[in-house]
């Protein structure tokens, strides 16, 4: 197999994740280099890559970026240095040895698929990730559950959504629907991403014959997932998918009328919950949302700096600094 796989993993804080992830990275069954995009850790993480992944070459941006905006950097490195494949793969995530063999393999016998994902067990491998589980749900991904009961699996199976803890994307798909939209900082950049897949006409699939494991049962409670922030999330997640149409003002009217029901109520403890959307609505920069939404559907590589020696798509905000170098 010719082609030139790159793998981008966006580190913070991943310590306890150095050895599983990278000493599995270097039991692959065809050749990979390694990129490290640091969002300002302040554990050991990038002292360990450097003592014992020396390969690895290692990019801090000296403060978190969030997840999409790290992942760009990243992509936009690889693409640069030729990369056929990007692989992103989680920092709390490892691959069998021919997880992106197989992965390559598959799309080159599939090339329509712009996005192809392994199968995910969790941390122990004694299971299927539960979150993966529910999104090869049969409703989700036609036929794979079945297939997988009767022993007459398919090659790539269509899945509506699958998360991007590790992703193999081809440099097709990189050139036409981009990176990850700036609108996201941490989470649903991911949901996006996939929704520009398909308004690009590009597929996404999973893989039965590719595994990884992916340990997120160890992390503790996330505050992207407290009320306020997952509404927030929503909204610009409706607001950001180029399939449909979104309205704000629709969105401040359902607001406003829940907010009424509850004052007609008494219900103080949902009047407080309306008053924080509000607050939470009037935040987010509609207009930036709108223009990265259009920015999106341009077909020409949204949100990345794809020509070599261009500026980073990011240069107002991040001076980088390079840890280590792969030789």
């Amino acid at each position: 197999m010719s082609a030139k796989v790159f793998v981008v993993i966006v580190t913070y804080n991943g310590s306890k994740w150095v050895t599983p992830c990278f000493s599995s990275l270097r039991k692959s069954t065809v050749p990979l280099h390694t990129i490290v995009i640091d969002n300002g850790s302040k554990d050991d993480t990038l002292a360990r890559i450097a003592a014992e992944y020396p390969e690895v070459e290692v990019v801090a941006t000296g403060t978190n970026h969030g997840f999409g905006k790290a992942n760009n950097i990243g992509m936009e490195m690889a693409y640069q240095r030729g990369a056929d494949y990007v692989f992103l793969l989680n920092q709390d995530a490892w691959i069998d040895p021919d997880a992106v063999q197989q992965l390559v393999e598959a799309h080159q016998r599939h090339p329509a698929y712009g996005v192809i994902s392994p199968m995910h067990l969790n941390g122990a491998g004694d299971g299927l990730d539960y979150g993966f589980s529910n999104y090869i749900a049969p409703n989700k991904c036609r036929g794979l559950y079945s297939d997988l009961f009767l022993g007459r699996l398919k090659d790539v199976y269509d899945v509506g959504f699958v998360n991007a803890a590790a992703w193999l994307v081809t440099r097709a798909c990189m050139e036409k629907v981009g990176g990850f939209s700036p609108s996201f900082f941490h989470y649903g950049e991911d949901d996006n991403y996939t929704q520009r897949l398909q308004f690009h006409k590009l597929k996404l699939g999973v893989l039965p014959a590719s595994r990884i494991y992916h340990d997120r049962e160890q992390r503790p409670p996330s505050k992207f997932f407290e009320s306020g922030e997952t509404f927030r999330r929503e909204v610009i997640a409706r607001s950001s998918n180029p399939n449909t149409h979104f309205s704000f003002g629709r969105e401040w009217v359902s607001v406003f009328a829940h907010l009424g029901f509850a004052l007609a109520r008494v219900n103080m403890q949902d009047v407080k919950l309306q008053l924080a959307k509000i607050r939470l609505l009037a935040g987010i920069d509609k207009a930036a949302i709108a223009a990265n939404r259009e920015r999106s559907k341009t077909g020409r590589a949204a949100f990345l700096a794809l020509d070599a020696g261009n500026a980073a798509a990011y240069p107002e905000d991040i001076t980088l600094r390079q840890v280590t170098s792969a030789q």
